[in-house]
């Protein structure tokens, strides 16, 4: 049935109609490649922090939020008392790369939020207003500055749609990067999970660095997420990501962090590195800095500045709407700490959905860190996996525990912000500062650490020959899609990702109450438990009952 047809029988009066037409034309005007609107057929008309109201009336939670964009969710006043302010004030609203106080005002901000190893010695190029132009930008400068061309990307990564992006995101339709085995627990690559299967990936990254038949030649950089979010919500582990500063770091190898959704307090800190301690090199920045309103940037490392005028630009990069919007947010996130609440809050968020959840069959995993939250859906029948395995615990508290002590890459163990070149000291240069545009010293690759063991002679080394095979259930996407629709029946608005888009995700703005919160959590779990009774009843190719109900679903548009 499809979507317009479902929404007539549902449709009274003026109200519904207007629903109905706009999505019919919507239907009939739009490209295929739309996604949302397909298995999120409403007609948004009024906003206000957590809610929307669609053009038949209906009021929903929105826990999208734009893709995250929405760090204080729809219309927050501080955001419209902002865009007002330049309105009023007669200022240009664009302006290309001329420089603004508006924009004087958004770099200060941004700058004071950074890092403190990136904020002393920074540099800021605004792109066009979406997050996949400031990721061509991270690619092109750490090309220009290392006059390398390869790049190191991860398996289930999502870094944009422009091609060079694509090119390093885990859908990547041809080989241009050397894909890197990403850590996670319920279904990690090598079956083991927890800590020994993040070593394992860290120990595949320094192989294929350091083997001269590898086939990688020495790349431009190395592009991550610090959370995979359209990847599944994998948080990655803070010890792991202080490796892979070190082995790059080590190596000349530009990092790039891409903090496009995990940016301004999502996940508990105010960028998701924080967690860890490390100093990326470069950092691509969009979403939630233009306070709801398009912007991108990437901020980089002052050595990195290399690149001749006009090497990147945009018409649109000067918008000074979202500039004006985006500071009163970094302000407003930063001044009433409201990253640090949305790690308190997610944390009690994702107990709260294991205790609901633990025991339904069709439930794999509950994980995230922050108001990043992901719920991953699996068939019931026909494995032995427990809904929550002992491993996967650590990942869904947010990862900030997930290794032990082997991978500390600090002397004193705590690895709080990376281990540069030990020559750096002694040749003047700032811990973590690296010549770019020449190989590392030891014929071209890094070495491994001083005094390593090899991985099996280190303590706690995974013994092959006795540990148990990790065997996840297959992902569920029917399933998922389920929870989707039943979400949506109850007034709930949650996204699908994951590699087989079989996880229920959760984006809340960082402003939700405790009451809202607690709303979003019954709706979620009575979505997720009235299709675990309906697989029950009627398995995997038996009727549903929600099919026939006159309700909002996917259909065909």
């Amino acid at each position: 049935m499809a979507v317009t047809e479902s929404l007539a029988e549902e449709a009274h009066g003026p109200a519904g109609a207007v629903h109905e037409g706009i999505l019919r034309r919507q239907s009939a005007r739009e490209s295929s490649a739309r996604t949302y609107a397909r298995t999120l057929p409403i007609v948004p008309v009024r906003a206000r922090g957590l809610t929307i109201e669609g053009a038949d009336g209906r009021r929903y939670l929105d826990c999208l939020s734009g893709a995250g964009t929405l760090a204080l969710g729809h219309n927050h006043p501080v955001v419209l008392a902002a865009v007002r302010q330049v309105l009023d004030s007669g200022a240009p609203l664009s302006v290309l790369d001329l420089a603004t106080p508006v924009k004087d005002a958004f770099t200060t901000e941004l700058f004071r939020t950074l890092p403190p190893g990136l904020a002393g010695r920074a540099r800021v190029q605004f792109c066009g207003p979406a997050g996949t132009d400031a990721v061509e930008a991270a690619l092109k400068l750490v090309r220009t500055a290392t006059g390398r061309s390869g790049f190191l990307a991860f398996t289930g990564a999502y870094h944009g749609m422009t091609a060079g992006a694509l090119a390093v995101s885990g859908g990547a339709p041809e080989v241009q990067a050397a894909r890197l085995p990403y850590p996670q627990d319920y279904r990690c690559p090598f079956g083991v999970g927890g800590p020994r299967g993040a070593e394992l990936a860290a120990r595949w990254t320094e192989s294929l660095l350091d083997d001269p038949k590898s086939g990688v030649p020495l790349p431009a950089g190395m592009i991550l997420e610090p959370v995979q979010g359209e990847g599944g919500v994998l948080p990655a582990p803070d010890d792991w990501l202080r490796r892979m500063r070190r082995l790059t770091a080590d190596r000349a190898i530009p990092l790039i962090a891409d903090e496009v959704q995990t940016g301004v307090g999502r996940t508990g800190a105010f960028w998701a590195v924080d967690h860890s301690g490390i100093t990326p090199d470069v950092m691509v920045l969009s979403k939630a800095i233009g306070g709801s309103l398009p912007l991108a940037v990437i901020v980089y490392r002052d050595d990195l500045d290399v690149w001749q005028p006009g090497a990147h630009a945009g018409t649109f990069r000067g918008n000074q709407l979202a500039m004006a919007a985006g500071t009163a947010t970094l302000a407003y996130v930063r001044e009433n700490e409201l990253a640090e609440r949305a790690g308190r809050l997610g944390a009690r968020v994702m107990e709260q959905l294991r205790a609901d959840l633990g025991g339904l069959a069709c439930v794999g995993e509950v994980r995230g860190r922050g108001l990043m939250i992901g719920v991953e859906l699996v068939e019931p029948e026909g494995t032995e996996e427990p809904a929550f395995g002992a491993g996967s615990a650590a990942v869904g508290r947010g990862g900030a525990e997930f290794l032990d002590h082997r991978f500390a890459t600090g002397p004193s163990g705590d690895g709080a912000h990376g281990a540069y070149d030990p020559s750096a000291a002694a040749s003047g240069r700032e811990p973590g500062a690296h010549d770019f545009g020449a190989a590392p010293s030891g014929g071209g690759r890094g070495a491994h650490e001083p005094g390593a063991a090899s991985f099996e002679t280190r303590p706690g080394a995974y013994d092959f020959a006795t540990a148990p095979a990790r065997t996840p259930r297959p992902a569920a996407p029917r399933l998922a899609a389920a929870v989707q629709r039943e979400c949506l029946r109850r007034g709930l608005i949650v996204e699908l990702g994951g590699r087989h888009s079989s996880v229920v995700r959760l984006l809340p703005p960082l402003t939700i109450s405790d009451e809202q919160t607690a709303a979003v959590l019954d709706r979620l779990t009575d979505a997720v438990a009235a299709v675990a009774r309906d697989e029950e009843r009627h398995g995997p190719h038996g009727a549903r009952g929600h099919d026939s109900d006159p309700c909002p679903g996917p259909g065909t548009d």
